[in-house]
């Protein structure tokens, strides 16, 4: 009986150290598209410096990327969307921290596709608004990826697009992310 009693105590301890478990990741993916419909040109962009960390005890998520990170087609659209875009030197990051509300739902210890409702606040370019998606956390063989896209009003974060481009770039942008996760240790 004392085994027995001993043996739940230490498997219902274990099940919540891996629940309080903190995921983390600095070589997450976020992508845009600020592609105009009909134009010529492809406005989009990559950064594949993104950190990220999930705590799983609460739900808590943080995103943080390097705004001079972001990689285009062309150097001299990158040299635009860091000088008169987002003007890297004086915001040089986008940052969100947020929520997971749906957290208790999610097993990271078992296999399988899990919704996710993300709730928080996105701040780019000095602004800081209100963010709601939903997600997506993948477990297999122990490795977990969490994936989101929504999109933003670029004039919310005040990103003025001169008029001599406004026909190539869009008014909102689609942000992709893509994040593979590891135990923080």
């Amino acid at each position: 009986m004392k085994k027995t009693l001993f043996l739940s105590f230490v498997l219902i301890a274990l099940s919540q150290f891996v629940s309080a478990q903190k995921y983390f990741t600095k070589n997450g993916s976020i992508s845009f598209d600020a592609t105009s419909p009909g134009s010529p040109e492809n406005i989009t962009a990559d950064n594949r410096t993104v950190t990220c960390v999930i705590d799983a005890a609460n739900g808590n998520i943080q995103f943080k990327a390097a705004m001079k990170a972001f990689t285009f087609e062309r150097a001299l659209m990158q040299e635009h969307f860091n000088e008169n875009y987002v003007e890297s030197t004086k915001f040089p990051e986008a940052k969100f921290a947020g929520n997971i509300s749906n957290m208790a739902s999610i097993a990271l210890d078992k296999d399988g596709s899990y919704p996710a409702t993300v709730k928080g606040k996105l701040t780019l370019h000095g602004e800081t608004r209100d963010v709601e998606t939903a997600g997506k956390i993948n477990v297999s063989k122990g490795k977990i990826t969490a994936t989101a896209s929504f999109s933003v009003l670029l004039s919310d974060y005040k990103v003025n697009v001169p008029g001599v481009v406004s026909d190539k770039v869009s008014k909102t942008a689609k942000i992709i992310i893509n994040c593979g996760l590891e135990p923080l240790k």
